[in-house]
């Protein structure tokens, strides 16, 4: 178990140092500090994004009975992960330490912030982004030692899918990086976004409700009855991964809806208001 963890503690902290730095010191690019610790931990992301939804897809199709059959990729990769999360926590700290400096909360005369200001930047990270860290430590303190111990290696069937679910993790990250820079308006911003809706929808929202019909048709149950025929503890685990699920759902319906919304007429100009 500790093989893969260390190798996970070095490769997610390595490759954003690594990225961070290509960034800020290639002579084409030379970019900011800030500029470069953003794009660098949403690239991060998008790897690991990557990384697990492969390994999510080859343990899901190699089983081929649901409950029983096992892939080694299971648990080498939640164990490999687990770092992850906890690099990501302070990861997007530090995201949200920039964009602070970056609002002019830093003095006028770049001179250090008082005494007590690095604790209102962590408050308002917590409070921005509390659901994102909770999530990441309920992966960790729950979600980690219930896949590795409770299991006993059963349901390696489930695990993948629900690593699966990280597929719309790049698009989310490419949809934050251009928002940074200003580029909504573009297509690629469009196109982007219609697929992070369509990906969220299908791998994080509509993944619970396959999961309920792939154990019914292993059961011989229909879809409706398999929520009265499994231990409540899993439907309400499950249920408790679904909801900030539903939550990023709506938010990122909503930002579709402001995107995709006709740009209503421009305002008649003075002129045109005094004829």
């Amino acid at each position: 178990m500790l093989t893969p963890m260390v190798a996970g503690g070095v490769v997610f902290p390595g490759l954003f140092l690594l990225s961070k730095n290509t960034l800020q010191r290639l002579p084409q690019l030379r970019w900011e500090e800030a500029d470069a610790v953003i794009v660098s931990a949403r690239l991060v992301s998008s790897v690991q994004a990557i990384m697990a939804s492969t390994a999510g897809y080859i343990v899901s199709t190699s089983c081929k009975h649901i409950i029983d059959d096992q892939h080694w990729l299971s648990s080498a990769y939640t164990q490999f992960a687990v770092p992850y999360f906890i690099y990501d926590i302070y990861a997007m700290f530090l995201c949200h330490w920039h964009k602070h400096q970056v609002k002019g909360h830093e003095g006028e005369d770049g001179t250090p912030r008082a005494p007590g200001s690095t604790w209102a930047v962590v408050r308002g990270y917590l409070h921005k982004e509390f659901l994102m860290v909770l999530h990441h430590a309920a992966m960790v303190l729950v979600c980690f030692p219930l896949s590795v111990v409770w299991r006993q290696g059963k349901g390696d069937f489930f695990l993948g899918c629900m690593l699966m679910a990280e597929v719309s993790t790049p698009f989310v990250c490419l949809g934050k990086i251009l928002i940074q820079y200003k580029q909504q308006h573009t297509l690629l911003h469009k196109v982007n976004g219609a697929l992070m809706l369509l990906s969220f929808l299908c791998c994080r929202v509509l993944l619970f409700p396959y999961l309920y019909w792939a154990y019914g048709r292993h059961a011989g149950l229909p879809l409706l009855s398999v929520p009265l025929a499994i231990p409540a503890h899993v439907n309400l685990g499950a249920a408790l991964l679904l909801a900030p699920q539903l939550y990023w759902f709506f938010l990122i319906c909503r930002g579709a809806c402001r995107l995709f919304r006709p740009r209503g007429p421009p305002p008649p100009s003075p002129c045109q208001t005094q004829d």
